[in-house]
């Protein structure tokens, strides 16, 4: 019976903002307006959430890097040696650090692509924004995105950045040559 009662009242509730919505238009434009606002800065944080994230998985891919040169020294110093067990061990530790890795590559890739849909979604929000026609008696807001500082400008460092990072990890990983 309670839930019968609730059901009841949320309707009547429910009937009472739609006639006040309907009679003054301006706020419902200004309700949906403040959940779209909403919605950016939620997306927001994420991005800088993913940010940081991103940047503590470079930081420890390149720590691994420094790990891996350091323990293929090792092995080629322990096999020039003729330590050729104590150089077996070395090269199982070594590949351990690859596939720590390649685990968190494979991380940062997951959040590569993440990043790219809280932007995209950022950017759809925005356009969205833009387009809606002011509220009456509201102060016109300033664009969220410049296209020199924007979205397609971050996603373009971000991408650059990535593959700068690819290149030293694969440079650092490869035998020094003869």
């Amino acid at each position: 019976m309670s839930s019968s009662w609730f059901e009841q009242l949320e309707s009547q509730l429910e009937q009472q903002l739609e006639a006040f919505l309907g009679s003054h238009p301006g706020q419902q434009e200004l309700l949906e307006l403040e959940e779209l606002l909403e919605r950016q800065r939620r997306l927001r944080r994420r991005r800088l959430q993913i940010q940081a994230q991103a940047e503590q998985l470079r930081q420890a891919l390149l720590q691994i890097a420094g790990e891996i040169t350091q323990w293929q020294e090792r092995v080629r110093r322990a096999r020039a040696a003729g330590a050729q067990e104590l150089a077996g061990r070395a090269e199982a530790h070594q590949g351990q650090l690859m596939g720590q890795g390649r685990d968190r590559w494979q991380l940062l890739g997951e959040l590569g692509k993440e990043f790219a849909r809280v932007e995209q979604e950022l950017q759809e929000l925005e356009q969205r924004q833009q387009a809606r026609p002011k509220p009456s008696g509201q102060p016109a807001r300033e664009p969220v995105g410049d296209p020199a500082t924007g979205p397609d400008l971050e996603r373009a460092w971000a991408d650059f950045e990535s593959r700068q990072e690819l290149e030293e990890l694969r440079r650092r990983s490869r035998p020094a040559g003869p």
